[in-house]
């Protein structure tokens, strides 16, 4: 499998004046929720009407302006990619609210958000899972992995020195979400029937799927550190993926 772990964050590039993306690539980017009052604005007036009404409802103004932000940042990409205006993008929802372009185009794409900070996965043809999250320490973290580790990651799990149990957690979580989100399932997916890599070091891999080593080789999985503190994976299905990251922050729109 792939593993782009050791990605620098300033491996992170600015995009080209004009976005193309090509068959067999799979674009990421790494947003900033946190903007000026001039840019939220900016991103404010590309929403639709329910778009900004929902926003609306938020009661606390950064959850307010991290919705605004993160949801403008993908028409804008998603206008980019599609040749439409921003304002033009049509979202279906499916059972529990993600939004997705429907039959109307085969480009996917999917979000995940965690403390300020948002990333965004783009291809064609196939789904792809992305999720971030800080990383942080807290008292639960071993009972959560015990939970919801598999028998295999939680064995590995307990090999790591104290310093280091933050960063295997969030490989190990990271990537979960990765997985059952470009699958579609959601925590319908029991988390326990397959296994990633997760020790700080190693290569990232999606090791077995319900005990099987040839349904986990069909599957690319990504890891990757979009800013510091943070970890993200993306997981696609297929081989031989070419993968491009960019800065939203630098995105002209």
């Amino acid at each position: 499998m792939l593993s782009v772990t050791c990605l620098a964050m300033n491996a992170w590039l600015s995009p080209p004046p004009h976005l193309h993306l090509p068959i067999r690539r799979v674009d990421f980017w790494r947003v900033s929720l946190q903007r000026t009052a001039v840019e939220t604005r900016r991103f404010w007036h590309i929403l639709s009407a329910a778009e900004q009404e929902r926003a609306a409802k938020f009661y606390f103004e950064k959850d307010r302006q991290a919705f605004v932000v993160g949801r403008g940042m993908l028409r804008l990409l998603l206008g980019r990619y599609l040749a439409l205006d921003p304002r033009a993008v049509a979202f279906e929802y499916g059972e529990f609210g993600k939004p997705t372009l429907g039959s109307a185009t085969e480009l996917q794409f999917n979000v995940s958000h965690s403390q300020g900070k948002m990333l965004l996965g783009f291809c064609w043809e196939t789904a792809v899972g992305v999720d971030i999250e800080q990383i942080r320490t807290y008292q639960a973290m071993s009972d959560i992995a015990h939970r919801y580790f598999s028998a295999v990651e939680y064995a590995q799990f307990l090999t790591v020195s104290p310093e280091q149990v933050p960063e295997a957690f969030f490989n190990c979580w990271t990537r979960k979400e990765a997985y059952i989100k470009a699958i579609g399932e959601g925590l319908s997916c029991p988390l326990d029937e397959f296994d990633v890599s997760l020790l700080p070091g190693e290569p990232a891999r999606l090791i077995r799927i319900r005990g099987s080593e040839a349904a986990a080789a069909a599957w690319t999985l990504f890891s990757f550190t979009p800013f510091a503190g943070y970890r993200g994976a993306a997981v696609i299905a297929g081989r031989d993926w070419q993968p491009a990251f960019y800065d939203g922050d630098a995105f002209a729109g």
